[in-house]
């Protein structure tokens, strides 16, 4: 108190009373803040400022008024205006002259507000000399010493009230003046923000060490992290596509350094981008907008040096994956150059572990990651499958075949099918398609042989491998590192893409669809498929190495084999949903199995031979035997099992199996009852390869000195008819339904 009484002197002549009065407010008991020592502290600031001022007496004045009036929780403001009042009612009677009572009253409803101006918009049209004096030496309590500017702010909260909002409140204060610049006069700033700057900084520290606030500053750290790691993802996809040619068939001369020096740059960019993304330089700046004009120019480049596609060239893996990974080496930089702008002074005081960054930083690696896998790789192979297909032919209707009657005529010859024949082609519901080399899918009119729609791919040499599924609604086609698509039968288009987990299995039947799996360790297993690829289920029998099976409309019947210690088996499953409906033990593995007329026929073996002891037809759903059909004695060549409508035709040889053996017999057993219906024998070489129509013909091609002669055996018996000139008798013959088809030298030929 002695102090401020001899600071008070020269304020005003003989002001003794005044200046007592004045200090008795700022010691009273029921004051929690803005005591005496903080009076003392604005007060000794103001001395080295005063000189600024244009009225000294009055800022004097000012300073000893401005909390004079203090309510426990009351604002800034309410305060300014109470004391601005009390000095408006004492001042006159010490005889201050009017016009510095009205100065004195205005300087002190200044320090209502004591927020300092933002750093880059101080610049008012007119100065106030006197304010700007004031308002530096009351902010100069966040100059005090460290201990000193503690108990201020412990006094200031325990005066506001409730805890938790005047913690809010007070972080909120504190973040608005260091983003500003702490005080108006340059004198001011010099001497007293410094120390004011570390003061609030150490307040902020520990403010946010009592705050809730999981989540403060997740958006920078999310924008940091993302910078790093998409520059880091950018280079594995780089290096993923130096791996990859730019465009099929490569050449010699396609340059191989674009991706590992874009590599190179990315995996350098990471570190230097982290930086960028933690500072608000013009230089953090300018070296986050290098990268993304890097990133930018490099996708010009690539799509100008796009290759253009044709029936001969396609478009490499590398393309998309050159385009992705320059796409996240944009977004790294993007991400930092966001981050560097948006960051302000206080950004360096956010909490640094909070949960909100700790999120942040291990989300966007997991982002990055599941956007490698399930976006760019995807997205990556989805353009290379859509930039190298096309899809050629006339828009036409499907024709209906009429069945070959085998009267020696030609119904159709297609055009040229270089390089495949007729035992490759498959019948759907819009015609008979045909794989050619080169990759490429034609489908042909069943009733005219003209081409329908070609689809060929540039980015396959081989021949495809072909089934029809979806009830013959589509044509299911492999093609060599491309894996299995599904075309539409009808239009030639592409519907779907078997994914990455199914493009290798095995085909096991076409309808209904089921795939094969062989493990090179462990066990094989069997997958219920959709055509487009989607799994349905999966049955995996433990250890079994051997694994077949057939599907009848609703029940597929799996051959479990080579089980280790377990004996091997056959089990049924629901087709829809993969679930297991029985199981029966099986002393020997049993072959050949056919669905045919709601059963499953299987051959038991017989020994060592290919002819089996008997064929047993099986109820699918429930596993019981429907029926046995002994198999005679005294045939002996691999018999041949074939399902046509509710008949399952069986062909074999009724004697030695010798080249000098000429007679193939024919045997139809209704599926129903296991009764032979008819059966046939004929002077056919039972070496010659047979197809077997869907009305239970039997046909083979052969040759004789004169021409090429078809063997057609049926119900009726045997009967042979010579085919014209023009058609291949060393390659099979093959039936779609009831049309026969058979090969030219480069074309497919329907018989009428």
């Amino acid at each position: 108190m002695v102090e401020l009484r001899a600071r008070w002197d020269g304020v005003v002549p003989a002001p003794g009373e005044l200046a007592d009065e004045l200090i008795t407010r700022y010691v009273e008991r029921n004051r929690r803040a803005y005591r005496d020592h903080y009076l003392e502290i604005v007060l000794a600031a103001l001395e080295p400022l005063i000189q600024l001022s244009t009225d000294p007496a009055s800022v004097r004045l000012a300073a000893w008024f401005h909390r004079a009036v203090h309510e426990p929780g009351g604002s800034p403001a309410e305060d300014a205006e109470a004391s601005a009042q009390l000095a408006e009612q004492l001042l006159p009677q010490y005889g201050v002259q009017p016009i510095r009572v009205a100065e004195v009253a205005r300087l002190v409803r200044l320090t209502g507000d004591l927020a300092a101006p933002p750093p880059d918009s101080y610049a008012p049209p007119r100065r106030d000399a006197n304010g700007d004096v004031l308002l530096d030496s009351v902010n100069a309590i966040m100059s005090a010493d460290p201990v000193r500017y503690a108990v201020h702010v412990a006094e200031v909260r325990r005066d506001l009230g409730e805890r938790r909002s005047v913690l809010e409140h007070r972080y909120d204060h504190v973040q608005e003046l260091l983003e500003g610049h702490l005080y108006r006069t340059q004198l001011a700033r010099q001497r007293l923000a410094p120390v004011a700057r570390v003061n609030l900084e150490t307040e902020l520290a520990g403010l946010d060490s009592e705050l809730p606030a999981p989540w403060r500053g997740w958006q920078q750290a999310a924008l940091t992290a993302t910078a790093t790691f998409g520059a880091i993802g950018a280079a594995v996809a780089a290096i993923a596509a130096s791996g990859a040619s730019w465009q099929i068939p490569a050449i010699a001369s396609q340059p191989g350094w674009p991706p590992v020096a874009l590599a190179g740059f990315a995996f350098f960019s990471g570190p230097v981008l982290f930086r960028c993304a933690r500072s608000s330089s013009q230089r953090a700046g300018l070296i986050a907008g290098v990268v993304v004009a890097v990133a930018v120019t490099g996708l010009l480049v690539a799509w100008a040096q796009m290759p253009r596609t044709n029936p001969a060239v396609g478009v490499g893996l590398r393309v998309p994956l050159l385009i992705a990974a320059l796409l996240l080496l944009l977004l790294s930089g993007g991400a930092a150059l966001a981050a560097s702008l948006l960051r302000t002074r206080t950004a360096r005081f956010l909490p640094s572990r909070n949960l909100g960054q700790q999120l942040a930083w291990l989300a966007v690696p997991g982002v990055v990651a599941l956007a490698l896998l399930l976006v760019v790789q995807p997205v990556a192979r989805n353009y290379v499958l859509s930039s190298n297909e096309r899809v050629d032919g006339p828009d036409s209707v499907a024709g209906k075949a009429a069945p070959s009657v085998l009267n020696g005529a030609v119904a159709w010859v297609s055009k040229s099918v270089r390089g495949t024949g007729a035992e490759e082609a498959i019948g759907t519901q819009y015609g008979i398609a045909v794989p050619r080399p080169g990759g490429v899918v034609e489908m042909l009119d069943a009733a005219t042989g003209d081409l329908r729609w070609r689809y060929s791919r540039s980015d396959s040499d081989e021949k495809p491998t072909i089934v029809a599924t979806g009830d013959g609604d589509y044509v299911l086609a492999e093609f060599a590192d491309v894996g299995y698509l599904l075309l539409d039968a009808n239009t030639g288009r592409r519907k779907a893409a078997w994914s990455g987990r199914t493009r290798d299995h095995l085909i096991q039947q076409a309808q209904p669809l089921l795939t094969g799996e062989r493990s090179t360790s462990g066990a094989d297993k069997l997958h219920g498929v959709d055509p487009n690829g989607d799994q349905r289920w999966t049955y995996e029998p433990g250890k079994c190495t051997d694994l077949d099976a057939v599907a009848s409309m609703d029940t597929v019947v799996a051959f479990l084999g080579n089980c280790g210690e377990r004996t091997d088996e056959m089990i049924g499953l629901d087709l829809k949903s993969g679930k297991k409906l029985w199981a029966r033990p099986t002393n020997d593995t049993y072959r050949r199995p056919v669905a045919v007329g709601g059963v499953v026929v299987v051959a038991e073996p017989g020994g060592d031979s290919d002819v089996p002891e008997a064929l047993t037809a099986f109820d699918p759903r429930t596993g019981t035997v429907k029926w046995r059909w002994p198999v005679p004695q005294t045939w002996a060549c691999r018999t041949l099992l074939n399902a046509a409508g509710r008949y399952l035709v069986v062909v074999d040889c009724p004697g030695p199996s010798t080249v000098e053996n000429r007679r193939t017999v024919v045997t139809a057993i209704d599926s129903s009852t296991g009764k032979t219906a008819w059966q046939v024998t004929a002077p056919v070489g039972p070496r010659a390869k047979v197809t077997v129509t869907s009305d239970g013909r039997v046909i083979s091609l052969s040759r004789s000195t004169e021409a090429c002669w078809a063997n057609v055996i049926s119900r009726r018996g045997f009967r042979q008819v010579r085919l014209p000139l023009g058609i291949s008798c060393s390659r099979d013959a093959h039936a779609v339904g009831n049309l026969v088809l058979t090969s030219g030298p480069d074309s497919v030929i329907a018989l009428r």
